[in-house]
């Protein structure tokens, strides 16, 4: 990846109370549930690297210590794991976050929505453009292939201004995601003329639904100061970016992966079944495991 391409920050809005996940995260962020021996937050921060991040800004709330914890350096755990002479694990602890990549902690006083939340991110974004958003409950599995926020670096270089990440959903899930229209301008890019949030499958304008990746110009900061909030209150990063259009280019990119929308609690454990089956160790066995199920 050359230095035009990557994106060297990267927020990651945590501060969500993961409510449908009660009671697992009354005292645990949802970002901390693992897939398989890994959270959350540790695939998205895996991806913003793999996509040239050297600073990650966390925009975080009330019992999201966990997550500073986790990414700190765990002085006692390495010492133990040395002397024991378990040097596999000891570098898995030490490369939770690699060497050169910076941590930032940002706290989100009220949760006032998802435009709010990367607003907070402003002073850590300081004059690096782009930047990088990556929604944790998205779990994206590109295989082979690059990460999607990797992908999308590369539009970002070939075109500039904004890009949004977005998947083809069924009509009738429509209501369920921001939607854009707009005009295909390449194979898998499309130029947004509109975003409509949550329509009605009857009204809205393509299947294209944004799902929780975003590269987005510095000038969307200046858009969010001037978004007004919602009926509930909340700064709507869509709001934001159909502002933002007026001034700038903002594409659409359909990335190579397969979504896991980990907010969810099927999604979840769908994530965890894929991820299972994938994993180098555990996979044949599980894989077994799980065809006997289902010849009982």
């Amino acid at each position: 990846m050359t230095q035009s391409q990557r994106i060297r920050t990267v927020v990651f809005p945590v501060a969500g109370l993961g409510t449908r996940f009660l009671p697992a995260t009354k005292a645990s962020p949802k970002e901390m549930l693992p897939v398989v021996d890994k959270p959350l937050i540790q695939y998205a921060v895996e991806e913003a690297v793999a996509a040239g991040a050297e600073y990650l800004v966390f925009v975080t709330g009330r019992t999201k210590r966990a997550i500073e914890d986790h990414f700190d350096t765990a002085t006692e755990l390495e010492r133990e794991l040395e002397a024991k002479g378990k040097e596999k694990l000891l570098q898995l602890v030490r490369d939770t976050v690699p060497k050169g990549v910076s941590c930032i902690y940002i706290r989100q006083g009220e949760a006032l929505g998802l435009g709010h939340a990367v607003a907070c991110a402003r002073p850590a974004v300081g004059r690096r453009e782009p930047f990088g958003v990556i929604l944790a409950d998205d779990l994206i599995n590109s295989g082979d292939r690059a990460p999607a926020l990797a992908q999308m670096a590369e539009v970002t270089a070939a075109r500039g201004g904004s890009v949004l990440g977005v998947e083809r959903v069924p009509k009738e899930q429509t209501d369920k995601y921001g939607v854009v229209e707009g005009e295909s301008v390449a194979e898998g890019v499309t130029q947004v003329r509109g975003i409509v949030e949550k329509p009605d499958p009857e009204q809205a304008p393509s299947n294209l639904a944004v799902v929780g990746r975003y590269i987005l110009s510095r000038n969307i900061f200046e858009h969010l100061e001037r978004t007004q909030p919602d009926h509930r209150g909340e700064i709507q990063l869509t709001d934001a970016i159909a502002s933002l259009m007026g001034e700038e280019a903002v594409c659409a990119y359909e990335y190579a992966g397969d979504r896991y929308d980990c907010g969810d609690k099927l999604g979840y454990l769908q994530a965890t079944v894929a991820y299972g089956l994938e994993h180098p160790e555990l996979g044949p066995a599980f894989r077994r495991y799980l065809y006997g199920l289902d010849h009982t």
